[in-house]
């Protein structure tokens, strides 16, 4: 039933419609726009609640040690902080756990891969993923439905989140419908982190010029200059070139190659990822992988899609440069070299007083408010 379940999820496309979100008002911080929602999950305030408390429980793991929130923590933007997400069992992830702030905005949910468009689809992968393990939920089905229905209050939770299951004399946890149920509540509530209290957001979207400072403002011209170019792979509301937006024309969902690697000077990446070729096939995806989102970018170091670069003083490194140079051992090579490097990774320079600019306004991105936010916080975490 549950390979049934799965296939039915991941063969979902983004060309289903908006939902209706009904009485669902949204939140949303001044100039942003409304996120996108699939038809057959449409928002309320139960669901919502439902999936907060899902997305902090440890009865989603096979062996009850981990939830969604030990690899995404809020204080981290919903990352870990590891250049390697580590599982349930102990298994290592080959890569980092991507942020979720802003992720209901986001087109494409993975690192490499075109193909995991919902937020209800990525939700699976952890779940009954099994190279690597992660929640480590294969096999367990039963055993996991019934931790849920031998709760009587979590029972109430589903029963409110899902009125339409008791219009039609459903059980919302029954086993062949509880997983279904699962992820469109964590997806739900995933849809809510939204981040948009940032000094940037302050000064660009509420009117307020004191929010950055000249320094900040500096970094921001610098950031929006054909010079550097970080605009294009990390522009609009997402700080990303893969977003979508409730009203949007059209979707945005693109991959790069930053000339991290070049192992064989033609610019291949290690065998143990190459980025979207591994999916298509297609020599020219080689080392190619999603933009993140820069929004609290200062508190989601290491980065890139494997955790090899520490610190924010190393990216920009690296983008001065043009690509990393990695000058011995098995990944040796020179980035700038790789004729797979994207246009926009052509190499800048900046003077002492840039990059503390720049920095400055990376650390603007930070919202303090979004990652102490106490509705986005563990409810199972007793209050001070």
């Amino acid at each position: 039933m549950l390979s049934l379940l799965l296939a039915s999820h991941l063969a979902c496309t983004t060309d289903k419609t908006p939902a209706d979100t009904g009485g669902w008002e949204w939140s949303l911080p001044p100039g942003f726009p409304e996120p996108w929602v699939p038809e057959d999950n449409p928002m309320n305030a139960a669901k919502v609640a439902l999936g907060r408390s899902l997305f902090y429980d440890v009865r989603l793991s096979g062996n009850q040690t981990q939830s969604c929130g030990s690899c995404h923590m809020q204080e981290l933007s919903f990352t870990d902080g590891l250049a390697h997400a580590e599982g349930s069992t102990g298994a290592i992830h080959r890569r980092s756990a991507m942020a979720l702030a802003n992720i209901g905005y986001a087109s494409g949910l993975t690192w490499a891969s075109n193909s995991v468009r919902l937020l209800e689809d990525q939700a699976m992968l952890p779940m009954f993923g099994e190279d690597p393990v992660e929640l480590g939920l294969a096999g367990l089905e039963a055993e996991v439905a019934a931790r849920f229905q031998g709760d009587l209050a979590a029972a109430d939770q589903f029963a409110a989140a899902f009125p339409e299951a008791a219009e039609r004399g459903e059980d919302p946890v029954d086993a062949g419908v509880i997983f279904g149920n699962i992820v469109k509540a964590i997806a739900a509530f995933e849809r809510t982190m939204i981040s948009g209290d940032a000094p940037y957001d302050r000064f660009w979207y509420q009117d307020q010029p004191d929010a950055l400072s000249a320094e900040a403002r500096r970094g921001m011209a610098l950031f929006n200059s054909e010079d550097l170019e970080c605009f294009h792979c990390h522009g609009g509301v997402m700080f990303s070139d893969s977003s979508r937006y409730a009203d949007s024309a059209f979707v945005e969902l693109a991959f790069h190659n930053t000339g991290l690697y070049n192992t064989d000077g033609a610019g291949a990446f290690p065998a143990r990822d190459q980025g979207m070729i591994e999916l298509t096939g297609l020599a020219a995806d080689m080392g190619r992988f999603r933009a993140p989102s820069l929004r609290n970018i200062a508190r989601t170091a290491p980065y890139m899609h494997d955790g090899s670069v520490p610190t924010l003083d190393a990216v920009i490194d690296h983008y001065a440069a043009g690509g990393r140079t990695i000058a011995d051992g098995p990944d040796a090579g020179i980035g700038s070299d790789s004729p797979l490097r994207s246009e926009f990774v052509k190499g800048f320079t900046l003077t002492a007083e840039d990059r503390a600019d720049l920095l400055a306004f990376l650390e603007s991105l930070t919202d303090e408010t979004f990652l102490s936010d106490p509705a986005l916080s563990d409810p199972f975490q007793e209050s001070p």
